[in-house]
C-alpha cells in the first residue's frame, strides 16, 4: 500500500462510513459496485476517443469511487469472500486498461502519444503483476511503490478534468515505470 494511501485510508473509511451504511441497510452488494464501477469505466471510452475528456475524465472518477467503495461495504457489511477479493483485483485490470484505451484511440493518428498511451497500459500492467506474482512467489513483505494504482488514478482524472492528458500521460508513465523497477529490485532483494 502506497503511503498516499495509507495515511488518507482512514480518513476516507471515516468520511464515507455514513454512506456505506446506508448501501448496507439497502443490502446492496460489494460486487455490485465492484461491476457498477467497470461500467463508468467502459461509459468513458467514447468520450476519451472523442476527446471529450471532462466528461469521461467524470466517468473514471465515478469508477475509481465504486471501486473505492467497494471493499469498505464489504468489510462493514461482513460480506468479505475471496471470490469478491479476485473479482476486484481482476476487474481493476479492466478498469485501468479501459480509460486508456479510450485515449489510446484519441491519439491513434499521433504516434507519439498512441505510443506513451500504449506504454502506460504496459506498465500499469506490469506494477500490478509484479506485486501478484511476488505474492505467488511467497514475498510476505509489504509490496509498496512511488506510484500505485491511486496515485496513477488520480492523476489520470485530475489530467482528464483539467485537459491535462498529454502531461498526466507522462506523469503516470514515468511513476509506473519507476514503481515497476523498484517492485523487481524488491522482488530481487527478498527472493534471491
Amino acid at each position: 500500500m502506497s503511503v498516499i494511501t495509507k495515511n488518507l485510508k482512514p480518513l476516507w473509511e471515516q468520511l464515507t462510513l455514513p454512506f456505506v451504511t446506508y448501501l448496507g441497510k439497502l443490502k446492496v452488494n460489494p460486487n455490485t459496485l465492484t461491476l457498477l464501477g467497470i461500467v463508468f469505466s467502459a461509459f468513458s471510452v467514447p468520450f476519451l476517443a472523442t476527446g471529450k475528456f471532462l466528461l469521461g475524465g467524470i466517468l473514471v472518477l465515478f469508477g475509481a469511487l465504486c471501486d473505492a467503495l467497494d471493499g469498505h461495504l464489504a468489510r462493514t457489511s461482513k460480506k468479505v469472500s475471496k471470490f469478491g477479493a479476485l473479482l476486484d483485483s481482476t476487474l481493476d485490470r479492466v478498469g485501468d486498461f479501459l480509460p486508456l484505451m479510450g485515449l489510446a484511440l484519441y491519439f491513434a493518428e499521433k504516434l507519439l502519444w498512441l505510443s506513451v498511451a500504449l506504454l502506460n497500459i504496459l506498465f500499469w500492467f506490469l506494477v500490478s503483476y509484479t506485486k501478484a506474482r511476488m505474492e505467488g512467489l511467497g514475498v510476505k513483505k509489504p509490496i509498496g511503490g512511488l506510484f500505485e494504482r491511486t496515485e496513477r488514478l488520480a492523476v489520470l482524472i485530475f489530467s482528464l478534468v483539467t485537459g491535462w492528458v498529454e502531461l498526466g500521460l507522462i506523469v503516470t508513465l514515468v511513476g509506473s515505470a519507476i514503481t515497476f523497477l523498484q517492485r523487481v529490485y524488491m522482488g530481487y532483494r527478498e527472493l534471491e
